[in-house]
């Protein structure tokens, strides 16, 4: 009898539990989705055809489908509900990724309380914390309801057993890397029980018309931790931001089915829970009777909201060789090119030579080339020991030959500093309407911003800086 001879079927194959991609030989790294340590032995599967089956509704025009379903209900936090496009779709998932600390499980904890009600139970299941430890945050931040239900559990099973006996109209799942399948081999946290997690639920909410937030973790480069495929699998993506040394918190749309993702909720963090912003404008400026040296004013865009900021700059004699460049809130690389701008355009010699340290107010991180402007005239004031002119702002993008370019948003911008009682503005040329009763200055280059700080100080600044030395 001859032996049988190894077919293609008998051989291993191989896939990328990451991306999908399939070969038949391993390799360390996938070269699809350049993951590491995703590209796993399986069995090749056998070729199967599927027969039509019996459908379960009828497929109708679009015109005759009933949008009413879909619609949303608000959470009861105006600031979730704008990200979230006016609140929470029946049946949408929501992915809330966050770093450790930020506020995540308060802010869901708050939400939980609010849209509780007697026609809409809300379903809290912590895989992090107990019952009891979970109820005393409830009670320091007064989120107690008799419709709000909580359950600690870790079990992907106990979970839809819960959804059966309380049948919620919104669950709150903190969170998917905490939850395990006894089906599924691996560690809780593992590519494949997050899969088979955020599937079982993402299927329950969907039959059940169940809006469902479900929190995740991130890595340390700041990335949503787990398979891609989760960001796919799930409606709605949101970003949970803020600095653990500061008061803001924003809430940023990554992915939206339901609205537009360029919107930013604001949050303050305090000991009493977390509360929405509805102008955070405030936390980011610092009220003065008279101007101080170094100090400019900005406005920018966080999505589609206009903030006002202020940029701050120090400098000071250097002790050392090689000077220090600081900044905070602000990013380095602008910095360092806005010196080299105000020293080559601007003919101001004396920043090469000194420490020079610059930072934001209030914890808010500009990245946004709009800020360029104010970042150079608060570094030129402070190199002239020359304040800017009160109720001043200043907007535009500064490129290397020392233009000043147009940004998006102007016309929002100045509304924006007009409301809260600025009378001037730089701006770059054509602004298009300005609101009444505010002085808008057009500059085409660094020259024409320079000329708001006192002539002669402005002159005399990079001369008396030689002379000390």
């Amino acid at each position: 009898m001859a032996a049988r001879t190894k077919t293609t079927k008998d051989r291993p194959s191989y896939r990328c539990t990451e991306c999908g991609w399939q070969t038949a030989k391993w390799l360390g790294r996938c070269p699809e989705c350049q993951a590491w340590g995703t590209v796993e032995e399986y069995g090749a599967p056998a070729v199967r055809t599927t027969a039509p089956g019996r459908v379960t509704t009828s497929a109708l025009p679009i015109g005759q489908v009933d949008g009413r379903q879909a619609t949303a209900r608000p959470t009861g936090v105006p600031e979730l509900d704008r990200v979230l496009g006016g609140g929470l779709v029946p049946g949408a998932v929501v992915l809330l990724a966050g770093e450790p600390g930020v506020g995540k499980s308060t802010l869901l904890l708050d939400v939980a309380a609010k849209s509780a009600s007697e026609e809409h139970r809300t379903l809290y299941v912590t895989g992090e914390e107990s019952a009891s430890q979970v109820r005393l945050r409830a009670d320091r931040i007064g989120a107690i309801d008799d419709h709000l239900y909580l359950a600690a559990e870790t079990d992907l099973a106990a979970v839809l057993g819960h959804l059966d006996a309380v049948k919620p109209s919104l669950l709150i799942m903190d969170s998917v890397q905490t939850v395990a399948s006894p089906e599924i081999d691996g560690a809780p946290g593992g590519m494949a029980q997050v899969r088979e997690v955020a599937g079982a639920l993402i299927r329950a909410s969907k039959e059940r018309g169940m809006s469902t937030l479900l929190v995740g973790h991130v890595t340390k480069d700041g990335a949503i931790a787990g398979p891609r495929l989760l960001e796919h699998l799930v409606d709605v993506v949101l970003s949970f931001e803020g600095d653990r040394h500061a008061r803001l918190r924003l809430v940023r749309g990554v992915k939206n089915r339901y609205g537009a993702t360029d919107e930013v909720g604001c949050f303050e963090l305090h000991d009493e829970g977390i509360t929405g912003l509805a102008d955070p404008s405030g936390l980011f400026l610092t009220r003065r009777d008279e101007p101080v040296p170094g100090t400019c004013l900005t406005v920018t865009l966080e999505g589609r909201r206009p903030l006002v900021a202020e940029v701050q700059a120090l400098t000071v004699d250097s002790q050392i060789p090689s000077p220090r460049r600081t900044t905070s809130g602000l990013e380095t690389s602008r910095v360092s090119m806005m010196l080299a701008v105000l020293e080559q355009r601007g003919r101001i010699s004396a920043l090469g030579k000194r420490d020079i340290y610059s930072a934001t107010v209030g914890g808010v991180k500009l990245s946004e080339p709009a800020a360029d402007l104010a970042i150079a005239l608060a570094l030129a004031s402070a190199a002239s020991d020359t304040p800017l002119p009160k109720n001043l702002v200043a907007i535009g993008e500064v490129g290397l030959a020392g233009e000043v370019r147009r940004v998006t948003g102007v016309q929002r911008r100045l509304s924006e500093a007009h409301r809260l009682g600025f009378t001037h503005a730089l701006v770059p040329g054509d602004p298009g309407k300005i609101p009444p009763g505010m002085k808008v200055l057009e500059v085409a280059d660094m020259g024409d911003a320079l000329r708001v700080l006192p002539r002669s100080r402005r002159r005399e600044a990079p001369r008396e800086a030689e002379e000390r030395r």
